[in-house]
């Protein structure tokens, strides 16, 4: 992989020191999912709009966002998806943590994860010795508004007179992280494939301009039941091959359609839990993040300690670094305000085949087969694909 598309490079991943190659950073401001809102409001004519990754002037544009679908995964199954094999583009990053929390944030509001605060899927609520779910959102007490503050790209385009609309499952209808990540737009269901082609072209053809969002999430489930080397992923990729070339066929003129995903996923053959080995609790008040992006959350006084422990548990298997660290090489973008003490005091990221589960207190994580969340190209890197009919 060429360092144009690894992206920056960060520290030495020990913290304090160590020998491990060092992460490719996220390459945000350069060719990253969180650049593309302001380069579809840009391709769209809305003002002061930078088109960072240079996409074509359209009235209509529609991004397919397909929750899991890697660039590295999509380019070893030419067979099983040939036409977006076809399509014109390549690879931009997502972002750290490369999940879907925070990869919709990105593509909501154009900022990095240290911008808009959706930093993972359990990430510490400051001030009150808790962890907040971001994907369930069960906790009534946050308000999605507050929690993720920054303005959406949707409603940036609907003062502008475009037709926004964000096409998904009804399920995540008025959800909590629906709420931080699709404020601004219409929100149109589709209960299926067929649906989500039909939705997406009735709002492609609404007004003089139109910016759509579709939305599927299915191949990311199939992956996390069977992983992403099983004949049901490379099954369900068929059908979302399928899905990108019905919409690009019922595109309006003037439009675009840009395919892009939030993350990739690997299948780890390694686990090491964190609820049953002891190095791994000792100092540790919360553990929050994903099995492939830890945040370790460390009593008071006993930062050291826990950085030193997970650091020597974990070897050369992950890079395990101070929340100073990473913030300063740039894994998460710039920090908003009130952001920093969200992400934990110690962040172990696997670059390997190693999953950090917590059997206890994470039983569904622990059944997971594929999973996702790490720096390395297999999570990181993602499709930006683009068909378009003049």
């Amino acid at each position: 992989m060429s360092e144009a598309v690894a992206g920056r490079r960060g520290g030495s991943g020990r913290g304090e020191g160590g020998s491990l190659p060092e992460p490719p950073v996220p390459r945000y401001g350069e060719a990253a999912l969180a650049d593309l809102p302001s380069s579809a409001l840009a391709a769209l004519g809305v003002p002061d709009a930078p088109n960072v990754l240079g996409l074509p002037a359209v009235p209509r544009v529609c991004v397919l966002l397909v929750d899991g679908l890697g660039w590295e995964q999509l380019k070893a199954h030419p067979r099983e998806a040939p036409f977006l094999n076809a399509m014109d583009g390549g690879p931009i990053t997502a972002g750290f943590p490369a999940t879907t929390v925070s990869s919709l944030g990105s593509l909501a509001t154009g900022a990095p994860p240290g911008e808009h605060g959706l930093l993972g899927v359990q990430v510490a609520i400051p001030g009150t010795g808790r962890l907040m779910n971001c994907l369930r959102w069960r906790d009534d007490t946050i308000e999605p508004e507050t929690f993720q503050p920054v303005p959406t790209a949707y409603g940036r385009a609907a003062a502008a007179g475009v037709e926004v609309a964000y096409v998904a499952h009804p399920l995540y209808r008025g959800s909590g992280l629906s709420r931080a990540t699709a404020r601004g737009a219409d929100y149109l269901s589709a209960n299926g494939l067929g649906q989500l082609v039909g939705r997406a072209e009735l709002a492609l053809r609404r007004g003089d301009r139109a910016y759509v969002t579709v939305y599927h999430a299915d191949l990311d489930a199939t992956g996390h039941q069977f992983g992403v080397g099983s004949a049901d992923w490379r099954h369900h990729l068929g059908f979302v091959d399928l899905l990108a070339q019905r919409i690009a066929d019922v595109l309006p003129p003037g439009s675009s359609l840009h395919v892009t995903a939030d993350h990739g996923m690997v299948d780890p053959d390694e686990r090491i839990d964190a609820d049953t080995v002891p190095e791994l609790a000792e100092g540790v008040a919360l553990l929050g993040g994903d099995a492939r992006a830890r945040y370790v959350y460390s009593r008071p006084g006993a930062h050291g300690d826990v950085l030193a422990a997970w650091t020597a548990t974990l070897g050369d298997r992950a890079w395990v670094v101070s929340r100073e660290h990473a913030v300063e090489s740039g894994w998460f973008g710039t920090i908003g305000p009130g952001m920093l003490e969200r992400i934990g005091d110690v962040i172990a990221v696997p670059r390997t085949d190693l999953a950090i589960v917590a059997s206890e207190r994470e039983p569904w994580l622990d059944r997971m087969v594929g999973m996702h969340g790490s720096l390395v190209p297999a999570e990181q890197l993602v499709p930006l694909l683009t068909a378009s009919r003049p």
